[in-house]
């Protein structure tokens, strides 16, 4: 009782220090709808996007590629690029996942990037009621956005006008400030960041994403865990 107790109360936590990405996120996911109309999605498909989907990233890569006239099997294949991030991250997070694989995977759905950042305990651990209750909001804010954005693209117009689009760079620049709080971590983030420019020119979508989670290997070494096992947050 006191397990179910403290669980609820840290996914309470969750949910309220997750609060500014949701709004953000939401306001992110109204651009999503709106760009998903103006790719000839109906409001339906784009909502059900989201639903099944659940993944800014992705589900703006998959509606570019299929406006610029690209096929369905392209779409999907960079949008799974896109999202192959999560490999990493749900290795990551397995151990303190209690339960089956099956149970384990199911509990790993509800991963999204900054959940998963603000539920690490800095010792290589993550407080799952944490994440749960983090990724709850963001989930019902991407949801609502997503149908404000389907149900009134032709009032909205242009998301850029709105300044919509620099909600995503902002929103993850957000997440590596909160994360690069060790010289190490600052240093795979910005190996990571020159490997992705690197490659954005050359590469098709994702690759540059999944080539630059390579970077995170450094944190592999002895030395990068004795520095997150300095304090839990």
């Amino acid at each position: 009782m006191a397990s179910a107790s403290a669980g609820s109360k840290r996914f309470r936590e969750g949910f309220r220090e997750a609060v500014p990405f949701a709004i953000a996120g939401g306001m992110l996911a109204v651009s999503f709808g709106v760009v998903a109309q103006q790719a000839g999605f109906s409001a339906g498909e784009a909502i059900l996007m989201s639903l099944v989907v659940f993944a800014g990233s992705a589900q703006f890569t998959a509606v570019a590629i299929l406006a610029a006239g690209g096929g369905a099997g392209a779409a999907i294949s960079a949008a799974t690029l896109m999202n192959s991030r999560f490999l990493a991250m749900g290795a990551a997070l397995g151990p303190s996942l209690p339960g089956g694989p099956l149970k384990r995977a199911a509990q790993g759905q509800t991963v999204v990037d900054a959940s998963w950042a603000m539920s690490a305990r800095g010792d290589g651990t993550f407080d799952r009621w944490f994440l749960f209750g983090a990724s709850a909001v963001q989930f019902a804010t991407w949801q609502a956005g997503t149908v404000i954005g389907a149900l009134s693209a032709d009032v909205i117009g242009d998301p850029e006008r709105l300044g919509l689009d620099a909600l995503f760079p902002a929103f993850f620049l957000a997440l590596l400030m909160a994360e690069a709080r060790t010289s190490r971590a600052r240093a795979v983030a910005a190996l990571g960041g020159l490997i992705a420019l690197t490659l954005v020119p050359i590469t098709p979508a994702g690759v540059p994403v999944l080539v630059a989670g390579t970077a995170a290997l450094v944190g592999l070494t002895p030395s990068a865990r004795a520095d997150a096992a300095k304090g839990p947050r």
